[in-house]
This record gives C-alpha cells, structure tokens and sequence, in this order.
C-alpha cells in the first residue's frame, strides 16, 4: 500500500529541487557565458535539472545522514 502523505512530500520538495535548481543553474549560465537567456537555454538546463533534483531527493530520503554523522563522531570519541 502506498503512502500518500510520503509521495506527497517528496514531490512537493522534488518540485522545489527543481526549481532551485533552474534558479542556480541559469544564474551560474549567465555568470559564466554572459550569454543572454533563451527559451532554448531555459529548456537545457530543465532537463539537467530535473535528474539531479529527482536523485537528490531519493538520496536524501534513503540515506539518515544524521545517524551517519553519529557513527562517524562517536567512533572518533572512542579513540
């Protein structure tokens, strides 16, 4: 059975990596070419966008960076 509230969150921020990700990625286009803006250029960097947005948000709701962290910190205590 599929949870929905689940599904739901992770598209709402799959939606917001895209977006942020469309942000940064025209800006650092503009910084770096000085080219203009176009649809085609907008068009790109979607669909550059849009993988990296999808495998982040599998990343970050797979892997508990926060237990990660702990192990790592608490092993360098032990020592």
């Amino acid at each position: 059975m599929m949870n929905w509230h689940r599904l739901e969150v992770f598209l709402e921020f799959l939606i917001f990596g895209v977006i942020v990700g469309v942000a940064e990625d025209l800006i650092a286009v503009t910084l770096a070419t000085g080219e203009p803006i176009t649809l085609k250029i907008i068009g790109i960097v979607v669909l550059v966008a849009i993988p990296f947005a999808f495998f982040g948000e599998v990343l970050v709701d797979r892997v508990d960076f926060v237990k990660i962290w702990q192990k790592l910190f608490s092993k360098k205590d032990q020592n």
